[in-house]
């Protein structure tokens, strides 16, 4: 049985091509680094809310950024994303034998930076505007029902099946990567015109022997002069963050998988406390009872009440609905709150 599958792996290496497990573990790499670095970033926002916690509601965004200085140094510097390069590998065109240090052609870094970096942010915001709308749904809040809308609505009952279209043709895609088929195993690779080799020992040594940045001279002009600090300083904060990253990338997979969906009935499990008792109200009881059923919104009389989960206060639901959806946290604790944090509570009275 060993010996009919050796050749997933000696065919590969024989063309100089990596073994299919390495180039799926590299890909892996960078999809467990931002939920770990998502739930750290939660962590303190949660813990400081006026101070930390724009960095969660700007998550996306300022991951983007990071992502993209990162992946713009490593493509420019050793022809392969932060991921490629940790596990020795380098991007290279078709028929090309450049050296990792000469980096890609220009069409190819362009390519691979936008499939590398702007692409799956795309893909986050996209996700998450199509989760406010199925949220929208289960609330019944229906909107007009104009062509726009119905063009919306329409492309969100299609997105599933397009999500499931993609996928297999990356899995079909790393068929033909294992029996020698293709040369890449990824369709992103072939949009971006290139394919992934190991590093050769050439590459290594010229790699350390090339030199940050070309000195500054005062032929130079402003602009230029300008323009090379920039990139010095994207270059500085591109190698603190690759730094950081290969220290900590195990750290952050124990991470993620720590705070797993899978994981979750045994973190609450070891790490759930009692609840604490109501607290005692010495004052008038009739008053405090008038008082409970205020909304802390709008300062009247409580309807269709609904409970914040991220709180757990209490308001108009009408009043919290639109609260969050416009701001994304807690009014009273500012702690970060999405709609479907919200819980309708159903008294028997009404």
């Amino acid at each position: 049985m060993a010996e009919r599958g050796a050749h997933l792996t000696t065919a590969a290496t024989a063309e100089d091509r990596p073994s299919i497990f390495e180039v799926l573990a590299q890909d892996s790499l960078m999809s467990a680094v931002k939920p770990a670095l998502q739930h750290a970033v939660k962590i303190l926002a949660e813990s400081s809310p006026g101070r930390y916690g724009i960095l969660l509601r700007k998550f996306d965004e300022i991951y983007a950024v990071l992502d993209l200085l990162l992946q713009h140094h490593f493509l420019s510097r050793t022809s392969a994303s932060f991921s490629e390069n940790f596990y020795g590998l380098k991007r290279v065109g078709p028929d090309s034998a450049r050296a990792a240090h000469q980096g890609l052609r220009r069409r190819q870094h362009l390519r691979s930076l936008l499939l590398l970096a702007l692409l799956p942010y795309l893909r986050t915001k996209l996700e998450k505007v199509l989760a406010r709308q199925r949220d929208e749904d289960d609330f019944s809040i229906r909107l007009p029902q104009s062509f726009t809308q119905k063009m919306y609505r329409a492309f969100l009952a299609v997105y599933p099946y397009v999500c499931m279209a993609w996928d297999g043709w990356t899995f079909f895609h790393q068929l033909l990567y294992v029996f020698g088929k293709t040369r890449t195993h990824s369709p992103l690779l072939w949009l971006a015109g290139v394919k992934l080799s190991h590093l050769t020992a050439h590459d290594i040594h010229s790699l350390d022997l090339k030199p940050a940045g070309p000195a500054l001279s005062s032929s130079q002009s402003f602009g230029e002069k300008l323009q090379q600090v920039f990139s010095t300083v994207v270059g500085g904060v591109a190698v603190s963050l690759s730094t950081s990253l290969s220290l900590g990338v195990f750290f952050l997979q124990f991470l993620e998988w720590w705070y797993s969906s899978e994981n979750q009935s045994n973190i609450k499990s070891l790490t759930s406390l009692p609840t604490p008792p109501p607290p005692l109200h010495l004052e008038d009881q009739d008053a405090s009872h008038t008082y409970s059923k205020v909304c802390p919104l709008c300062r009247k009389l409580r309807t269709n009440d609904t409970a914040l989960a991220t709180s757990g206060y209490v308001f108009c639901y009408r009043c919290i609905y639109m609260y969050v959806k416009a701001n994304h946290r807690c009014p009273l604790t500012g702690y970060p709150s999405e709609l479907q944090h919200l819980i309708k509570i159903y008294s028997p009275e009404g």
